[in-house]
């Protein structure tokens, strides 16, 4: 799909302290954080409770993320 093409949104939910949300993100979003989870030996559920706990006040789930897979992809790959 090239870079100006309209993104599906993907939703999947969770129980996050006690209360079920759901969380809307791209396909490739969802996939960067199953590998992110399994390569930490969590669930995707687990990773996604964690982020929850540790996102600041006005922070939206499906941002922090996000940006936790770029951040992590860029951790990875060789600097610029």
């Amino acid at each position: 799909m090239g870079l100006g093409a309209a993104r599906v949104l993907s939703k999947r939910s969770f129980t996050l302290a006690g209360h079920r949300t759901s969380v809307a993100l791209e396909a490739e979003f969802w996939a960067a954080l199953a590998r992110l989870a399994a390569l930490d030996g969590q669930t995707l559920a687990q990773l996604v409770v964690a982020v929850d706990a540790r996102r600041g006040a006005g922070e939206q789930l499906a941002s922090s993320l996000r940006v936790l897979a770029l951040r992590r992809a860029n951790e990875a790959a060789p600097s610029w």
